[in-house]
């Protein structure tokens, strides 16, 4: 049995920041605009690298003073941003672990969230170890994160598969020779677990 190491937000837990400043605009379209002139992806991706969320949002908010208020909204509506679970794919999730697979969690998140998470979702507790890219300072695709999570496994990668909805992440790992699968939707994930084997035909 191959090791199965799934990312979290986007596979297994629903998450956008969308959802959170809907209110906030008229549009998805004013949304995309707003995230990205803020550039708003690396910005978050320093929260989850480990730095604070307080000192992330001095920062941007000194950069764009106007959308202050809109900045803080991120940090102090965080939740809003996760409405739930993605339930087809933890469907998925509960047959791997019926059937005996040893499953692991590698993730890109803020050391200030994820024990939000922890306490929300009880579905976590599947997994022998979660690997949060805020309580180590690394972040996906850096190889080094990888190579932590090989040693957390204790296997090597080409007995790993790997599942993410980013590419760059996928990448990464495929040319440190795990198996991956590039994550774009429950039925597609299904199917590509039956192509290797991993799971039988489901319901």
């Amino acid at each position: 049995m191959k090791t199965i190491i799934f990312d979290l937000g986007g596979v297994l837990i629903d998450w956008s920041p969308h959802r959170l400043y809907a209110p906030y605009f008229k549009s998805s379209t004013e949304i995309d605009q707003f995230l990205h002139e803020i550039n708003f992806a690396e910005w978050n991706l320093q929260q989850d690298a480990g730095r604070p969320f307080a000192e992330g949002v001095a920062v941007l908010s000194q950069e764009f003073p106007h959308y202050a208020h809109l900045i803080r909204a991120f940090h102090e509506r965080w939740e809003d941003s996760v409405p739930g679970a993605i339930d087809d794919t933890l469907g998925i999730l509960k047959r791997l672990k019926r059937d005996g697979h040893p499953l692991y969690a590698l993730t890109n998140f803020s050391a200030e969230t994820f024990p939000l998470m922890r306490r929300r979702f009880e579905f976590l507790q599947l997994f022998e170890y979660i690997l949060v890219s805020g309580e180590i300072g690394l972040v996906k695709p850096d190889p080094a994160i990888y190579r932590l999570m090989l040693e957390k496994v204790g296997r090597p990668a080409h007995e790993c598969l790997f599942i993410d909805d980013s590419l760059k992440n996928i990448e990464s790992a495929r040319q440190m020779g795990f198996d991956v699968i590039h994550f774009q939707a429950p039925r597609h994930l299904k199917t590509e677990l039956q192509r290797r084997n991993i799971l039988q035909e489901l319901p």
